[in-house]
């Protein structure tokens, strides 16, 4: 099947936000809207999904959401007190991987898969700064399903941005974002279908 991701970053509307610390591009249409639903459906259903467990407060409890950690062989890493293996490569996330890579001049070897099943399921406030990802790491968010809201905060200073990530979505986070602002998305009550949004990371090989 032939993937209808757009090649040049020239061809579609897109919005930049060069914060403090930080710089975000939005790509509202990353993903033609016919595939970012047939990838949703096939993910949904051919991926094995699991409710993982963290340590909080020195005890573990069940995330708030479905997850799948992917990627090349030796991209393991350790959150909240777990570590993480990754499944191989679906074939149809590999050609996400490296298409994201040739789009946005970025490597990209690992991704974490998180399905909400409604607006009750959430991800709390956090950054993707696990030392695995090295300085300054470029994150890109792809998002399928239902439209969400996504918020930043700046650690240390009076700065917060909420943006609406649509279905077929591309958010590229880099320029200090990690270690400067901290991104959740919140609970939304009057949500009631799935979302799927798919982050791409890159970790290197340890020598």
């Amino acid at each position: 099947m032939t993937r209808q991701l757009h090649s040049d970053n020239q061809q579609y509307p897109l919005q930049h936000f060069s914060l403090p610390d930080a710089h975000l591009t939005l790509w509202s249409n990353w993903l033609a809207s016919d595939e970012a639903l047939r990838l949703m459906q096939q993910l949904q259903q051919q991926l094995m999904w699991t409710q993982d467990s963290i340590v909080m407060f020195g005890k573990a409890v069940k995330i708030p959401r479905y997850q799948v950690w992917m990627g090349d062989a030796h991209c393991s890493y350790r959150y909240s007190g777990t570590t993480f293996s990754p499944q191989a490569w679906h074939p149809a996330v590999q050609a996400m991987a490296q298409q994201l890579s040739r789009f946005l001049n970025q490597p990209f070897n690992c991704v974490l898969l998180n399905l909400y099943a409604d607006g009750q399921q959430y991800m709390g406030w956090h950054a993707d700064n696990e030392p695995e990802l090295g300085h300054d790491p470029a994150i890109a968010s792809v998002s399928l399903g239902a439209s969400r809201r996504f918020e930043l905060k700046h650690r240390s200073a009076a700065w917060q941005l909420a943006l609406d990530l649509t279905p077929g979505s591309l958010l590229l986070m880099s320029n200090g974002c990690q270690q400067h602002w901290l991104h959740r998305l919140p609970k939304q009550s009057k949500v009631d279908a799935a979302r799927l949004n798919l982050t791409f990371r890159y970790i290197a090989a340890k020598a």
